[in-house]
């Protein structure tokens, strides 16, 4: 589409219309009349050839398409007025800011290191983090750039992988004093199982994949404590009790120390991975390109310096094949 002809000032009454879902409160955000806000959404949606609102009784919903739109039109004034507030504020010196997504523990366990580095690298971008819990390969349309914890698939974003999640057992090795480890199942067994919540599957889900793999689904696994994150779930761990299932590239630090052990040489292939997503369209955006080349060669390094975490006695290895791989969604 040529520039030339895009309508600014109704995109800009469909911005404020949509954040508003009301074409007076729209108005009044303006400072113009509502008449002009609807006129120009009219203008818009002609413009298009698509219908961008439902208008009910006293209320605006978004369609699919303003839906998709939205987003996109936000995030690009918002680039707008950040570009031009830098410009007056430090008198034609910018400085580029990247709103980086982050899952909860990927946050937690590698946001410090990642900011640290990346700003002795670059120190001319700053990275604005957002944490939450993310699944699924989707990224929100106010954010430039998002990891996140997903299955491989087809999507209009630019997917790269960081590395894909085997997870296994973890406790503290206060936990094993006395304790038979021979055995991973009787290990099993004797302690409390710590569970990651899990969208749509039942807490013991990965526990039973992985009792079933020892050849024992007799094993009672629905049993123990409930977390949110594995962030959570871990930090209990460190006190002294229960076992829990997670990915050891989160908790290097910890088994590095010696505060955590890793049991038994099993593990869980989840078939999901912590992927880097990017916009299409961003990746013209220098400091989009930059932060994503970074990463990229940064977990490419860290993943095969932490290919074989310290075990504590040896056990035969098992693996999840790739039929049994659960098809699901978690927040990590």
């Amino acid at each position: 589409m040529d520039r030339k002809w895009l309508p600014l000032n109704a995109l800009r009454a469909f911005e404020a219309a949509g954040q508003h879902l009301s074409f007076t409160a729209a108005a009044n955000s303006l400072t113009v009349a509502q008449s002009a806000v609807s006129r120009h959404v009219i203008v818009l949606e002609n413009f298009l050839g698509v219908t961008l609102f439902e208008r009910r009784p006293q209320q605006l919903v978004l369609t699919e398409a303003g839906r998709h739109i939205l987003p996109v039109v936000t995030k690009s004034f918002d680039r707008i007025d950040q570009a031009l507030s830098e410009v007056i504020k430090e008198k034609g010196r910018p400085k580029r800011v990247l709103k980086v997504a982050l899952p909860t523990t990927f946050a937690h366990r590698l946001a410090i290191p990642i900011l640290r580095d990346f700003r002795a690298e670059n120190p001319g971008i700053t990275l604005e983090i957002v944490s939450k819990p993310s699944s699924g390969a989707e990224v929100d349309g106010d954010v430039d750039i998002a990891i996140v914890y997903s299955e491989p698939r087809v999507t209009d974003a630019i997917l790269d992988l960081l590395w894909m999640v085997r997870s296994t057992i973890l406790c503290s090795p206060k936990l094993l004093q006395g304790v038979d480890r021979t055995d991973p199942a009787r290990l099993i067994a004797s302690c409390d199982l710590l569970h990651v919540k899990v969208e749509d599957r039942p807490r013991h889900f990965f526990w039973e994949m992985l009792t079933r793999s020892l050849g024992r689904p007799d094993l009672p696994v629905d049993r123990g404590l409930v977390f949110d994150t594995a962030q959570l779930a871990v930090q209990y761990a460190l006190s002294g009790d229960g076992l829990v299932l997670a990915d050891p590239m989160l908790f290097q630090e910890e088994i590095r120390s010696g505060r955590l052990v890793r049991p038994f040489d099993i593990g869980v292939e989840e078939g999901y991975g912590y992927y880097l997503t990017t916009h299409p369209e961003d990746l013209n955006n220098e400091a989009v390109a930059l932060f994503r080349s970074w990463l990229i060669a940064r977990f490419s390094t860290e993943t095969s310096e932490t290919a074989a975490p310290p075990t504590a006695p040896t056990a035969p290895a098992v693996d999840i094949q790739d039929a049994e791989r659960p098809k699901l969604r978690a927040a990590k």
